[in-house]
């Protein structure tokens, strides 16, 4: 038996969850269809995704088709999980992009179809909803030729379309435009076969085209798109067999050492994880040690559980080998995104890589929230709970402010929110509120500054010398640290102590903001040794200790960070607006009262399109303007590109007095209250 990790994916409401049902049906591993509606569906298991009707968190059935088993993995739609689906894309073999022929090319579906075409992912185009009123399929088939790729090859056509009984019926070799179109494809792609249909006057034979499609599909170079419906059935046997024959089954060495990747961590009731693992190489067995993690020196655990996908159940089994994936249980501290195994020995072969290792392929949350417990009380729960679902679940960007006492979530939208709050209530007993939602900006130094504070000097009241200098570093770089004091001058514990407190310090700027792309380096250092008076036990005030540097570093950094000054940086989208032609005069002012800055206009018979960039803050306010800007006929479509300088006055975060900017005249004030000079009371 072969294996294939299959993904579905889509915009949300596009029909990708029905067609999974409707995959397992067809297949045989149930007997009735489930409904999103109703919340009966196989892989929208959570009670809030049969509540919303829709898919949060991605779920693996799997079914077979000839002689081949196909993992399927069904992911969310909606734009607030998107880092759900980034998981999802370092383990599939190919994947399926459903697009709705009654709405067409939508927004997430353009986002999608760019990082499958970026990775190289063989997939398959499946056209949705023939049979619903509205749909159109060749105006569709057009769109996903304008907007998606011009690499498409319909493999069908719908006689009847948007009525109920809408049929697909697939092309066979005596369909003449069909096979000019295949014959066309294909040459663009392979030089010989090129020259045969230039100088041949006979077409080339259907066979021959006939083997063609697998290997281009399987190198992402064409996408074949089938028509039909799920809730139907039409044109779903078209599309499995298009499946079978020109998607690509894993590969993989089950002999080799032993290579996977974490794209999924479950939770028991005792708090055990559940390591969803695709297996690149290698087989893993019962009681094997596993060396797991990217941490130096890497973690080990024992396998005490396997389970691998057979017939739409994770079946209990003995191993698992390349190809396969794998349920695995006993891995303690396991989380999202670990290698498991030999980092280097598989290769993924979806992503085109030539890695098993996850990678960044869509925008990092530019939104931030508050989260705060009700009662208060439970600040302590809270964090614990919030720790747990960010442990298992990376969308949840977890950042504890100790300064303020407050934590925040970072987030993709307001829905995801929606759902940390419920997640929190269903499973933790934990009451939230959320306080309004912000935009995630960064501050950047503008130049270099440095600081110094030392031992006895200059009114310090710590133990510690510390020197700090802050650069300036190319953007994305993040931040680095280094020493130019001599490595053994103090006591490793003590160094510690201030890159600790340096990473620390620097989620909070001049401005309140994170500080990134900087390098931040230690100058000088100095420290008094462990001592005492005669005859005495240690004395503290008379020894260094790791706590004067975690105290000194942040006033000796943030010294340093306003002689550098900082520039605060907001997130910027990508904005393409459709609009009506006769709107385009009255839409500009209100895009430029948003602070957008659109290209040229480029019209397109009775519709325009605006490009351009727009900060992240305004895209909702864009939004809830466009059906009366432009009569409900505009369409909007956005996405992260960059960060970029804010004009005029940075915004600030709200402060109080233990933030670090205050602290060390709030520091130096209360304890020269109580000390003489360095000396201790």
């Amino acid at each position: 038996m072969h294996t294939l990790n299959l993904g579905i994916l889509a915009h949300v409401d596009a029909g990708k969850t029905s067609l999974t049902e409707r995959l397992l049906h067809t297949a045989g591993v149930i007997d009735e269809l489930g409904g999103v509606d109703d919340g009966s569906t196989r892989t929208d298991s959570l009670a809030l995704e049969r509540q919303r009707g829709i898919t949060i968190k991605s779920a693996v059935v799997s079914f077979a088709v000839d002689d081949t088993t196909v993992n399927l993995i069904d992911t969310p739609g909606h734009p607030d999980f998107i880092a759900e689906v980034e998981r999802v894309l370092n383990v599939l073999d190919g994947a399926v992009l459903v697009v709705s022929a009654v709405e067409g090319v939508q927004a997430q579906t353009r986002v999608l179809m760019r990082t499958l075409r970026r990775l190289r992912v063989p997939t398959l185009i499946f056209v949705n909803k023939v049979d619903r009123g509205g749909a159109h399929d060749t105006a569709v088939l057009r769109g996903i030729a304008g907007k998606l790729t011009p690499a498409v090859l319909a493999m069908g056509r719908v006689e009847g379309p948007g009525a109920p009984g809408a049929r697909c019926v697939p092309y066979t070799g005596a369909d003449t435009g069909f096979t000019d179109r295949l014959a066309e494809l294909l040459a663009d792609h392979d030089d010989t076969l090129l020259a045969a249909y230039v100088e041949d006057a006979a077409p080339l034979p259907y066979d021959r085209l006939r083997e063609e499609p697998a290997a281009r599909t399987g190198r992402a170079l064409v996408h074949p798109v089938y028509f039909g419906s799920a809730i139907t059935g039409a044109g779903v046997d078209a599309l499995v067999a298009g499946v079978r024959e020109l998607l690509p089954a894993s590969r993989g060495d089950a002999a080799g050492p032993v290579s996977g990747t974490v794209f999924k961590v479950e939770r028991g009731p005792g708090g055990e994880r559940t390591a969803y693992v695709r297996m690149f190489s290698g087989t893993v067995r019962l009681r094997d040690r596993l060396a797991f993690g990217r941490d130096t020196p890497r973690a080990e655990g024992k396998v005490t559980g396997i389970s691998v996908f057979d017939q739409g159940l994770a079946v209990r089994g003995a191993e698992a080998g390349a190809g396969r994936i794998a349920k695995l249980q006993g891995l303690t501290g396991i989380r999202i995104g670990d290698p498991v195994g030999a980092p280097d020995a598989g290769t993924g072969a979806g992503a085109g890589t030539g890695t098993a290792g996850p990678d960044r392929w869509f925008a990092p949350p530019t939104l931030e929230s508050v989260v705060v417990p009700s009662p208060p009380a439970g600040r302590g729960e809270l964090l614990a709970a919030l720790a747990r679902l960010a442990d298992q679940d990376p969308l949840i960007g977890l950042r504890q402010d100790d300064i303020r006492e407050e934590v925040s979530v970072s987030l993709y939208g307001e829905v995801q929110k929606e759902v940390v709050r419920a997640t929190l209530a269903d499973e933790f007993g934990i009451g939230v509120t959320f306080r309004e939602t912000t935009t995630i900006c960064l501050e950047r130094p503008n130049g270099s500054g440095a600081a110094l504070e030392v031992i006895a000097q200059g009114g310090n009241p710590f133990l510690a010398t510390v020197g700090l200098r802050v650069d300036p570093a190319p953007a994305g770089s993040g931040i680095s640290y280094r020493l130019e004091a001599e490595p053994g001058s103090m006591p490793f514990s003590l160094m510690r102590a201030v890159e600790e407190t340096v990473e620390e310090t620097l989620w909070q700027g001049i401005h309140g903001w994170q500080v990134t792309d900087c390098v931040v380096t230690m100058t000088r250092s100095g420290y008094w040794p462990r001592q005492s008076h005669s005859h005495a036990a240690f004395d503290k005030s008379m020894s260094s200790t790791a706590g004067d540097f975690r105290d000194l570093t942040p006033l000796v950094l943030m010294d340093a960070l306003k002689r550098a000054g900082t520039t605060v940086h907001e997130p910027v989208h990508r904005f393409r607006l459709e609009l009506p032609a006769d709107l385009l005069g009255p839409a500009l002012p209100v895009l430029a009262r948003l602070r957008a800055v659109p290209g040229t206009p480029a019209p397109h018979g009775a519709l325009c399109v605006v490009e351009g960039e727009i900060p992240a803050a305004e895209v909702h306010g864009l939004q809830q303007r466009l059906p009366s800007l432009t009569r409900g006929e505009g369409v909007l479509e956005s996405g992260f590109a960059h960060y970029r300088p804010v004009a005029g006055t940075p915004p600030h975060r709200p402060r109080t007095d233990r933030d670090p900017l205050h602290r060390k005249e709030y520091l130096l004030r209360t304890v020269r209250g109580v000390f003489t000079g360095a000396q201790p009371r």
